[in-house]
């Protein structure tokens, strides 16, 4: 009993000095350096939990935005009339610093036709910019500066978008200066150098306005994920679009890049086809139509053909097998296996370039 009696005894005890010491602190919160009276009753009553962080792409924007610059391209237009004196216009666009040797993806839209074409940068400083090339069936334009040490916007070799990823918009709307706007990737395009269309481009619901045009998409990590290039447009005024914007993807815009500076142009491989439907049960391709004097039918290719195999490439879509041969050098000599009204046969195709 004298055990337990001596343990009640020290519980009391602190208990009492526990309340002694809170009464003090309440009556003389000076005791404790830096404490005030209302800091203490914050930690006594609310608790100390830190308040949350609000969601923020500040980071992603201040990494990447430095990349994303203004393009001014003047045109001078002579009008035919005598007299009359040439008059200038220019076009607002932007661009997005690829690498450290000066090289800036833009639209080609942007600075189409154009006499000079300048581009700002962030830090206040402009250059003269020259055209390297360009490329009509993804809308893209290369430019080069002289100039050292630029922010390069940040690059993943393997970047994938995906449907419901959040994505920014840098650019340089109606010359406001340089503005972020913020959506989701609402549909996915491709890849590969066989796009020719809207629906093979990325859409989101970022708004894109005049001189947005040739500026970064990125993701919430500060990543380029595709071009900006343009809103939906439809021949009738009266239907009223909104939130249907588009980008080129940014591995798609990476091998046009690469091209224009190896070649000056995207060169593409032609078969001289036409197919839409792909045969799952044989695993390839239907043949619609053949082209007038193109390899297919130099080949011997004939409508109603299914092919399953280029070279040692198996095809698991249409859009795949148009990738292939659109990125084959032109004059390679390509081996086509296909079904023929049940007989399986192979030609030798030699692709050619696609002309622009």
């Amino acid at each position: 009993m004298k055990f337990f009696s001596s343990i009640k005894y020290t519980f009391t005890a602190i208990s009492y000095g526990v309340l002694l010491a809170v009464a003090l602190l309440l009556l003389m919160p000076g005791l404790i350096p830096g404490l005030d009276d209302t800091s203490l009753a914050t930690s006594l009553f609310k608790g100390s939990q830190a308040q949350q962080a609000p969601l923020s792409f500040a980071k992603a924007v201040s990494i990447s935005s430095p990349a994303v610059v203004n393009i001014y391209s003047e045109q001078i237009e002579v009008n035919p009339q005598y007299g009359r004196k040439a008059r200038k216009s220019t076009r607002l666009g932007s661009g997005v610093i690829m690498d450290t040797h000066g090289y800036i993806l833009t639209n080609l839209h942007v600075i189409r036709q154009a006499d000079l074409i300048q581009v700002l940068l962030q830090s206040g400083q402009i250059y003269p910019a020259e055209l390297i090339g360009f490329d009509h069936y993804t809308d893209l334009a290369v430019l080069k500066v002289n100039a050292s040490n630029l922010p390069v916007i940040p690059q993943k070799e393997q970047q994938t978008s995906l449907v419901g990823d959040i994505v920014l918009a840098i650019g340089n709307p109606l010359n406001l200066g340089q503005t972020v706007t913020q959506g989701i990737i609402s549909a996915t395009g491709r890849n590969g150098l066989s796009n020719t269309s809207y629906l093979e481009f990325l859409q989101m619901d970022a708004a894109i306005n005049e001189g947005n045009s040739g500026g970064a998409l990125i993701n919430s990590n500060g990543i380029l994920v595709g071009i900006n290039s343009r809103k939906f447009t439809q021949s009738n005024p009266q239907l009223s679009i909104q939130g249907i914007f588009f980008a080129v993807p940014y591995q798609l815009a990476f091998k046009v890049m690469r091209q224009i500076i190896e070649n000056g142009k995207v060169v593409r491989g032609w078969l001289g086809i036409s197919t839409q439907n792909y045969h799952r049960e044989l695993k390839g391709f239907v043949v619609d139509e053949i082209m007038n004097n193109s390899p297919a039918q130099a080949a011997g290719i004939k409508v109603g053909d299914v092919v399953y195999q280029i070279d040692n490439m198996l095809i698991d879509s249409v859009t795949s097998a148009l990738d292939i041969i659109a990125e084959t050098p032109p004059n390679t000599e390509l081996t086509f296996k296909i079904y023929r009204q049940g007989n399986a046969i192979e030609a030798k195709v030699k692709i050619i370039e696609l002309s622009n």
